[in-house]
């Protein structure tokens, strides 16, 4: 049976001006009013990030991390933003092991929580490239937060899960697309930002309630410590352009270590045969399969991106086999964002709770719920991500953004995913530098992700040898043929179904040329490409 299913229609939007991408339609025509008003790429990157904190809690919000690149200058490196948060002063991993843990758990537990860092990044942003005044950034959230927004199918299907959870009852008991949902709290929380900046929040309610909860796990200098600093990216050349990331403790490595194998595979110019596929996911799988024991918060991305460590790798890579790990070598939730003002700023930004809702911890004053990025820390004794106090977990965030050879702004590009995020960005840098689609095409097309046979969407690399290529419904390789083609090759093959959540909701502005072009992910639904 041919599980090929008709392509939705979608088109590549333009705009002369300044264009913002986002997984919520509200959150990116929020962002173009602040471009319109004079706001620079950051304001309309912040002010779309808060509306999404609004609307998109069951991806995002002031409970979780963010992580941004800026291209704010030709011919220099993009700014690179780093808040994510820490773990408390408390964190015992020895206590842990004691109650018989291998892992961190995934919910309902606050050690799983470091101190969020999201709030702290939209300061830093603003501070450092903003030009609209914070409280004008702020607004439209604050106005959705107070009025009321529509509630997305997305996320009406994430708040059956909030059922009896405590401090969630913004969300009604039986949520339905359309809801009309109103969120006091999180308008408040915002009010006191925009009042009283940084110390109005990690110093206010929302650090009273987090120590409160924690228990012993935060301490007050937790809060007052900042999360959000600027570091050095990282970068590689390929397809004639050069591709920024953000460093470690994020997994942005493996989007650069990936296209650098890819770049030198002799990719066929057809994206719809096995072996384009076949080549990407070796490329990917080579090199991210080390991934639990290499990356943490001060592994040396410029070391895990170098050709000396990847060459081997890419050899390994064959038309006919898929490679043995080892050769070579000496759906989680999160919501990206893009923006590009007239002045051709660009920011990727990307922010997330981890899993969905995070770790079903609320706080009571402002009802905002809590991450559980700390499932990325290792229990293992003397690991480089071990859980302990004041440490960053491995993180799966990794935004994007791509140069042309003259250093000037090519496109921001970037996707939620879990561990599958460098992947799907693989496969949207080959689409556009390598095969030269346009924006709908490369973001609409089918994709494959690697998963595990049972898991969460951020342990795929824990069993590297119980691999499964997933396939994507409406993906080219999803006829019976084509996947009779990989399986011959030695992957074990799943379909999913087509434009499937768990394959990431990608964005990107292209500002190559006069003209800006651009497209959100129709898996998000409600996803939304505004210019002006």
């Amino acid at each position: 049976m041919d599980r090929l299913r008709p392509q939705v229609p979608f088109a590549t939007r333009y705009a002369r001006r300044g264009m913002v991408c986002s997984v919520d339609h509200l959150a990116s025509g929020a962002g173009v009013a602040l471009l319109r008003a004079g706001g620079s790429a950051a304001d309309a990157a912040v002010a779309a990030s808060a509306v999404l904190a609004v609307t998109t809690q069951h991806m995002c919000g002031m409970g979780g991390d963010l992580w941004a690149l800026v291209h704010h200058r030709d011919g220099q490196p993009p700014a690179a933003l780093n808040a994510s948060g820490r773990a408390g002063s408390g964190a015992d991993p020895a206590a842990l092991r004691a109650q018989g843990r291998i892992r961190m758990r995934f919910r309902h537990d606050v050690r799983s929580v470091p101190v969020p860092g999201c709030v702290d990044g939209w300061l830093a942003l603003h501070e450092r490239f903003g030009r609209a005044p914070l409280r004008d950034v702020l607004g439209p959230a604050i106005d959705f937060a107070d009025g009321g927004f529509g509630l997305s199918p997305h996320g009406a299907a994430a708040a059956t899960l909030l059922d009896g959870v405590p401090n969630a009852g913004d969300y009604p008991p039986q949520p339905r697309a359309g809801d009309l949902i109103r969120r006091p709290g999180v308008a408040n929380a915002l009010r006191e930002i925009a009042d009283g900046g940084r110390a109005a929040y990690y110093e206010g309610d929302f650090g009273r309630d987090l120590i409160e909860l924690g228990a012993g796990e935060y301490t007050p200098a937790d809060l007052t410590a900042p999360l959000a600093e600027w570091v050095t990216p990282l970068r590689t050349d390929v397809w004639g352009h050069s591709v920024w990331t953000v460093p470690p403790n994020s997994q942005g490595y493996l989007t650069l270590a990936g296209a650098w194998i890819a770049e030198g595979l002799e990719l066929p110019d057809d994206p719809d045969e096995p072996l384009f596929a076949h080549f990407l996911a070796e490329a990917a799988k080579l090199a991210s399969w080390d991934r639990p024991q290499v990356l943490a918060e001060h592994a040396d991305g410029e070391v895990l991106v170098s050709p000396d460590r990847l060459a081997g790798r890419r050899a390994a890579i064959t038309p006919d086999a898929a490679a043995h790990l080892g050769a070579g070598t000496d759906m989680g939730d999160t919501m990206y964002l893009s923006a590009v003002d007239d002045e051709r700023m660009g920011v990727s930004l990307i922010q997330s709770n981890a899993g969905g809702w995070g770790a079903l911890l609320w706080t009571p004053t402002h009802r905002i719920s809590l991450h559980n990025r700390g499932i990325g820390f290792s229990l293992s004794e003397g690991s480089a991500a071990e859980y302990g106090p004041r440490r960053r977990p491995p993180h799966t965030l990794a935004p994007a953004l791509v140069q042309n050879a003259d250093g000037s702004l090519r496109f921001v590009v970037g996707t939620m995913g879990g561990d599958a995020q460098p992947q799907i960005l693989l496969q949207v840098l080959a689409r556009t530098l390598h095969l030269g689609e346009d924006p709908a095409s490369a973001i609409a097309s089918g994709r494959w992700r690697w998963g595990a046979a049972e898991g969460t969407g951020f342990d795929t690399w824990a069993d590297a040898d119980n691999l499964r290529l997933c396939i994507e419904g409406h993906a080219a390789w999803a006829s019976d043929d084509r996947l009779a083609e990989l399986t011959r090759r030695g992957h074990r093959v799943d379909v999913d179904g087509s434009h499937d959540n768990s394959y990431g909701h990608a964005h990107l502005i292209d500002a190559q040329g006069d003209v800006l072009a651009g497209a959100s992910d129709p898996r998000a639904l409600t996803g939304g490409t505004a210019g002006y």
